[in-house]
């Protein structure tokens, strides 16, 4: 029987009286692939780095493989891996010279640390790049790279913030065949953010929608598109019906010039 093994109970979060989060629950299920969606300014980049310990909530709670956000941070950290949107990879380095940082980070034994980095390269079908400069790579193999990085300590959960922006759709096909045969191989449960539609309604067993710090919705795709009563409705639909707003990629100017500075880099 699968458990719960993220948990989310009244998690709220406030900045100097504005509320971002409003007392939010659910749950995330082992070895689930869970979209996260939200508009811009909706609660969800406060929400995933409350659940990475990047920010503390100002109250509720969220416990991670039974270990909790507030109390124990430093073990949630160990159970979890991480993909931001922006580039984590040095394009100076080497793949395997970046992965060998990250395997002293994680406190990867000594002895573990090369069978571990030559593992992860086979798994990445990065084994005959292990040697190349990153900054030489494509942007399908960066990131990549980068989960390779996320999942060298073995976490049973792994957060994506937009793991598939800036790539064009082949690149988008590759990462998710490695994620899913992550989850596959490892019983990997995959929570990730993500502006194409597309992508969500194809990967998703769940999806959660959080608008104006809420949780507005939260169920399989289906699930959700039949809420909307519109027997043709794409998650985009469903997306539209629970906030009333379409979810604008690329978001405010900010946020724009970041995505297309990573695309730059991404090629």
């Amino acid at each position: 029987m699968t458990s719960d093994i993220i948990i989310v109970s009244n998690l709220t979060k406030k900045f100097n009286g504005f509320t971002a989060v409003n007392n939010i629950s659910f749950v995330v299920k082992e070895k689930e692939v869970f979209a996260f969606l939200g508009p811009n300014g909706a609660g969800k980049s406060t929400t995933i780095k409350m659940l990475i310990t990047l920010l503390k909530p100002t109250s509720g709670e969220a416990v991670i493989d039974n270990y909790s956000i507030t109390h124990q941070s430093g073990h949630v950290r160990h159970m979890i891996g991480y993909v931001p949107q922006m580039i984590s990879v040095d394009g100076t380095l080497t793949a395997y010279e970046n992965l060998m940082i990250m395997a002293k980070l994680y406190d990867i034994p000594s002895s573990e640390r090369k069978k571990r980095i030559d593992d992860v390269l086979v798994f990445l079908d990065l084994v005959d790049h292990s040697n190349t400069l990153v900054r030489k790579f494509s942007g399908g193999m960066i990131r990549k790279l980068e989960i390779g990085q996320a999942i060298l300590h073995r976490p049973p959960v792994l957060f994506l913030d937009e793991p598939t922006s800036g790539l064009d759709p082949i690149a988008r096909r590759n990462v998710w065949k490695h994620l899913f045969e992550l989850r596959n191989k490892f019983g990997t449960t995959i929570f990730f953010t993500t502006h194409y539609m597309d992508e969500a309604e194809e990967v998703s067993d769940r999806v959660a929608i959080i608008n104006s710090g809420n949780i507005a919705a939260i169920g399989s795709v289906e699930e959700l598109k039949q809420k909307t009563k519109n027997p043709k409705a794409t998650l985009e639909d469903a997306f539209i019906f629970f906030t009333g707003t379409a979810l604008q990629e690329g978001g405010n100017f900010r946020e724009i010039k970041k995505t297309r500075a990573m695309q730059r880099k991404l090629g």
